[in-house]
């Protein structure tokens, strides 16, 4: 297990572009190319990500998720790209991808097959971490479709994550872990960040309301048991996708998304279509001082620490003393709400004391000036919507 210990790796939240939610399993290019898995769609992804300011604001990987590969592994039983949709091999992808400062991440399964129904890595965990690392991928995204067993699900992503240290390649590991455990067994978190360097606990992210607030509530009542393992190289992922730009998202509800994914300090990694990007969302998706929350260097995940009616209060200790605030309105009816309550409540009486100056983030940015410890703060959030704040 030592060896698996610190890879380096994921210090902050990882950021990046990620296939799945937006493009599913597309595999019919010829009927619909600019929708298709392909070679084609990852390359237009990353000349926007390096052409239109997602990199510099963080956004480093992009990601291909389920349904790249071929049906069957080849004649030395390597795993190999669709030859159709990826014409180049991944090599050649890895290799464009990097030309743009950016980094790679593809994906595979801890079972027989992967969830979509290609070739997963059980018996083949050395092999394709050689292989991955041969064609220049950054991270490994490790799902847990078909693994038998819970013995051979832990077995597979430990194998897994000492067989990508082993490559002697960077290679960050995003589990699937305890979300597969969480049916039949509590997650050990401890065992878990000794070998992944973010997890996923809950349901994909659906593009929809229901979906990030049931993600949310998930995550609220079984804080105590998460929240204290994340931090520099190991982080909850409570489905890292932002559906932000997308179809099912009022305004409202993608500032929320952003903002409590930031207080989570969740991986960033988008699934929308940046070729066709509302000027709003790419503005939230790449507002530099929410992304300087969720990386921030102190590395510890938000909690929440009051819930009334239908607002939550959450709070995420930041480096330098400071402390990012959300006051989160879950309701879905009428119009904006105030919510009241004493700054004595933040940091356990010491965010604020003996005197605080506060900034509104999002949905906009301002400042609110300096308040003293025994202070309320009053702050009016619109229906399914979140005020952020930085104390």
């Amino acid at each position: 297990a030592a060896l698996a210990l610190d890879n380096g790796l994921a210090r902050t939240p990882p950021m990046g572009w990620l296939h799945w939610e937006r493009f599913l399993c597309g595999t019919d290019c010829a009927a619909d190319p600019r929708r298709c898995v392909s070679e084609q769609l990852f390359v237009e992804m990353a000349d926007r990500m390096d052409a239109e300011g997602w990199r510099d604001a963080g956004y480093e990987f992009i990601c291909i998720d389920d349904c790249w590969m071929a049906p069957t592994r080849d004649e030395h039983g390597r795993l190999r790209a669709d030859p159709k949709r990826f014409p180049g091999g991944i090599r050649k992808l890895a290799d464009y991808v990097h030309s743009k400062g950016l980094k790679l991440g593809i994906y595979s399964d801890v079972g027989n097959k992967t969830c979509a129904g290609f070739p997963g890595s059980y018996n083949h965990y050395d092999l394709d971490a050689q292989t991955f690392a041969s064609w220049g991928v950054d991270l490994l995204k490790f799902d847990g479709c078909n693994s038998g067993s819970l013995e051979l699900l832990a077995e597979g992503y430990r194998r897994m994550s000492l067989a990508l240290n082993k490559t002697g390649r960077s290679i960050v590991y995003s589990c699937e872990w305890p979300f597969y455990l969480r049916p039949v067994q509590q997650p050990n978190y401890t065992e878990i960040k000794q070998y992944c360097n973010h997890w996923r606990n809950f349901y994909d992210v659906y593009d929809s309301w229901s979906s990030i607030k049931s993600i949310l509530d998930w995550t609220a009542l079984h804080q105590d048991s998460i929240v204290k393992i994340a931090g520099p190289g190991g982080w909850n992922d409570p489905d890292m996708a932002l559906v932000i730009g997308n179809f099912g998202l009022s305004w409202d509800q993608s500032v929320t998304q952003m903002a409590m994914w930031a207080i989570m300090a969740a991986p960033l990694f988008m699934s929308n279509d940046l070729r066709h990007i509302s000027p709003e969302a790419k503005c939230l998706l790449q507002n530099k001082e929410v992304i300087a929350i969720n990386q921030d260097p102190l590395g510890k995940q938000g909690y929440q620490i009051a819930k009334d009616k239908n607002f939550q209060l959450w709070e995420r200790p930041l480096s330098g003393q400071a402390y990012a605030v959300a006051v989160l309105n879950q309701q879905e009816i009428g119009g904006p709400q105030n919510f009241t309550f004493s700054l004595t409540f933040l940091g356990n009486g010491l965010a604020c004391n003996p005197a605080c100056s506060i900034r509104q983030v999002l949905p906009a940015s301002r400042d609110w000036g300096v308040y003293s410890w025994i202070s309320s703060l009053s702050v009016e959030v619109n229906p399914t919507g979140t005020v952020l704040l930085k104390v």
